[in-house]
């Protein structure tokens, strides 16, 4: 038993400390999906503007940590490292070139949470929704102005 023990001695000393789901880690951007509060999937976080859901979740979880996918621009992390750090909620860019991760934003508790509902839906869905009526509402007038002309 205590030969054991010395080979895992010996092996943290080559490889380093044994890390607890590593899939997990690299999907969630360095963290566990148990400690997880919300997320936002990359193209939601390539989107002009903050997700409110963000603000009311950094609001209620004021000891949370903000990890952000560094695997994008700047620009687009920009605006939420600017809202950690109005809410002293620290960040982390997280770099991992082995594991291309969907997610670009996760905001985490230091301990485990488990809560069920962690993504949101995308907010394009209105602007869409009027974009659809818009074409329409175009084709309409564009037939008119044909039928007129006859």
């Amino acid at each position: 038993m205590s030969r054991l023990k010395v080979e895992d001695y010996l092996e943290q000393g080559i490889y380093g400390p044994k890390e607890i789901k590593p899939g997990e880690r690299k999907e969630f951007l360095g963290t566990l999906r148990e400690r997880v509060v919300i997320v936002l999937k990359k193209s939601q976080v390539f989107e002009l503007n903050v997700y409110p859901e963000i603000v009311q979740k950094m609001k209620r979880h004021p000891h949370s940590n903000l990890f952000l996918n560094g695997q994008m621009d700047y620009q687009y992390l920009g605006k939420y490292i600017k809202l950690a750090m109005s809410h002293n909620i620290p960040y982390k860019i997280v770099l991992n070139k082995d594991h291309d991760s969907d997610l670009g934003l996760v905001l985490a508790e230091k301990n485990a949470i488990n809560k069920e509902e962690i993504y949101i839906e995308k907010q394009n869905h209105a602007n869409q929704v009027i974009k659809k009526k818009s074409v329409k509402a175009f084709f309409k007038r564009w037939v008119k102005k044909v039928l007129n002309k006859r």
